[in-house]
């Protein structure tokens, strides 16, 4: 849903007062005299057009939530009043992508201080006029018959926040230490407080495992559980400019389970246990695309193999002499 505002500009009590208007202040106001006057005279009735419905309201119905858009709007306070620029028809465009059956639940919070979902819209659709509009979005002030989307939105909120302090107080420090190292990405695996990691000194897991980097926190493991979860923590990384984001859920060795000798080999091979943990992997590399860039001379040459295979190439260097 798209919610845009009109364009706020001061607006005039009544076309019949034009020729009784004083010399214009600093505000912009009329004045009658030659001070400026702190008040001007809110109209008694205006009407709001939302969604080609029209709403006719008593402004001092706002007034009484100063805090709200539409309160703010209609204040009669110079410092804090945004009127609104009525069109041809002397009416106001509110929102434009805001559904009528909405607005018309968002007027019963300034008559009652309750807001009733419609049951033909959607929380989501319901949640986001709110946050536009500057309504409170809590159980004291919604009511709705849909407990689940309720909660579920309630609960990307508590998300938003808790990752937020995740990312400053956990996974920043992580990061920074990456840094330290010149590095420009970073795997982190979050463990729970309890778990133990025992790798055998000679045998470590495969390739790669040294160099992620490990996190006990059982707070920050339960969080990532949850599907939506990660995908709130990957928007919020991306609103905060990394790249290459990926949050999933993995296996990571923890303890040996067993030792073998391969028989064709002879090679001893420890095999260990893995759990399933979350993970996250991103980037800070502002010229990804000339780090993946190698510029090398290549010497086209004759090999004894393939003497006229003219692209085979090899890096030569100083000749050296040996005895025969």
């Amino acid at each position: 849903m798209d919610i845009r505002g009109s364009q706020l500009v001061e607006s005039t009590s009544s076309k019949n007062s034009d020729s009784h208007r004083g010399p214009e202040c600093s505000h912009g106001h009329a004045c009658g005299t030659s001070s400026c006057e702190q008040e001007y005279t809110v109209p008694e009735k205006v009407t709001l057009l939302v969604d080609a419905k029209r709403f006719v309201v008593n402004p001092a119905l706002f007034t009484k939530y100063p805090n709200t858009m539409l309160g703010r709007m209609f204040n009669s306070s110079i410092e804090n009043q945004f009127s609104l620029k009525p069109n041809e028809q002397g009416e106001y465009e509110v929102a434009k992508g805001l559904s009528a059956a909405i607005f018309r639940a968002i007027l019963d919070y300034y008559r009652t201080g309750l807001v009733s979902c419609p049951a033909s819209e959607s929380i989501r659709e319901l949640r986001e006029a709110c946050d536009y509009l500057m309504i409170p979005f809590d159980m004291q002030t919604i009511k709705t018959d849909n407990i689940r989307d309720f909660l579920h939105e309630l609960s990307n909120e508590g998300a938003r926040r808790q990752f937020e302090r995740y990312l400053q107080d956990i996974l920043l420090p992580v990061m920074v230490e990456y840094t330290g190292k010149g590095e420009r990405e970073c795997h982190v695996v979050i463990l729970l407080d309890d778990d133990t990691i025992d790798w055998d000194e000679q045998c470590p897991p495969s390739a790669g495992e040294e160099h992620i980097k490990r996190v006990y926190n059982s707070e920050l493991n339960r969080y990532f559980k949850y599907f939506e979860n990660r995908d709130i923590a990957k928007e919020i990384l991306q609103e905060k400019g990394l790249k290459k984001i990926r949050i999933g859920v993995e296996g990571y060795p923890t303890t040996k389970a067993k030792t073998r000798v391969k028989p064709n080999t002879g090679r001893t091979e420890v095999v260990y246990n893995y759990v399933q943990r979350p993970f996250l992997r991103m980037s800070w590399e502002k010229e990804e695309a000339k780090s993946r860039h190698v510029d090398f001379t290549c010497v086209n040459i004759k090999t004894d193999i393939a003497p006229d295979a003219e692209g085979a190439t090899l890096a030569t260097g100083p000749e050296e002499e040996t005895d025969s």
